[in-house]
């Protein structure tokens, strides 16, 4: 998606749904309930679930979009849930976290990390849920489901600033101030996208790393990254 004509895109990332539902893998229905909330039907009438957290943009030409950092917590706000952990117990979790650090998306920020085995700790009386309960419990177990979304993350502060998604020994990255925040290749800033399609139309790595002037292994690598996310 290209944005142009504000400053208050620049360094930030910007995603449509569904360039943040095929970064994140999760679905674009899902990523706009969280940032959208939505109604639904009771037994006495119409119910209403609120916004997880408010996204870093207002609607762009009347459609949701997100910022790099809200692609990072659509990733952690899926952790805790396929962990069993329920959208109460994460509300909760998140609104305390936000009062604690002052940050307006928590969850992917390394205080979290370190301290949110002790906002869970605070919820367990409020709740019996086993998983939150087992969260506590153990250090390690809780560290189990963040470290891998931390994973390539890396940090300035508390704050991420670059994604790494196939690891810091590879060099795809996504970075809010390059190229909007698309996945490119981190020695000369082209898209994997770019690259991906451009072995898939030659049918030569060497060819298209001269053409772009990369080097042959981050079309490799910008190749294993297209198929990674189209799996």
């Amino acid at each position: 998606m290209v944005v142009g004509g504000t400053e208050l895109l620049l360094g930030k990332g910007i995603y449509s749904v569904g360039e943040a539902a095929r970064l994140s893998r999760v679905s674009a229905g899902r990523i706009r309930r969280w940032l959208r909330g939505y109604r639904f039907a009771t037994r006495t009438g119409v119910g209403a679930s609120l916004p997880v957290w408010a996204p870093e943009f207002p609607p762009i030409d009347g459609f949701l979009s997100l910022g790099f950092r809200d692609l990072l917590e659509v990733r952690f706000v899926d952790a805790f849930l396929c962990e069993g952990v329920s959208w109460p117990t994460i509300r909760k979790a998140a609104q305390r976290a936000r009062e604690m650090f002052g940050d307006t998306h928590p969850l992917s920020t390394q205080k979290f990390k370190t301290d949110g085995r002790d906002i869970f700790a605070e919820l367990r009386t409020r709740t019996t849920e086993p998983v939150v309960v087992e969260l506590v419990r153990r250090q390690q177990y809780f560290n189990q489901v963040i470290s891998p979304y931390l994973r390539g993350v890396e940090f300035s502060g508390d704050s991420p600033v670059r994604w790494w998604p196939m690891g810091l020994h590879k060099g795809v990255v996504i970075d809010p101030a390059r190229a909007f925040g698309q996945p490119i290749v981190n020695d000369r800033g082209v898209p994997t996208a770019v690259l991906a399609e451009a072995v898939r139309v030659v049918g030569s790595v060497d060819d298209v790393a001269h053409w772009y002037e990369v080097s042959e292994r981050s079309v490799s690598q910008a190749v294993e990254y297209e198929k990674h996310l189209a799996a």
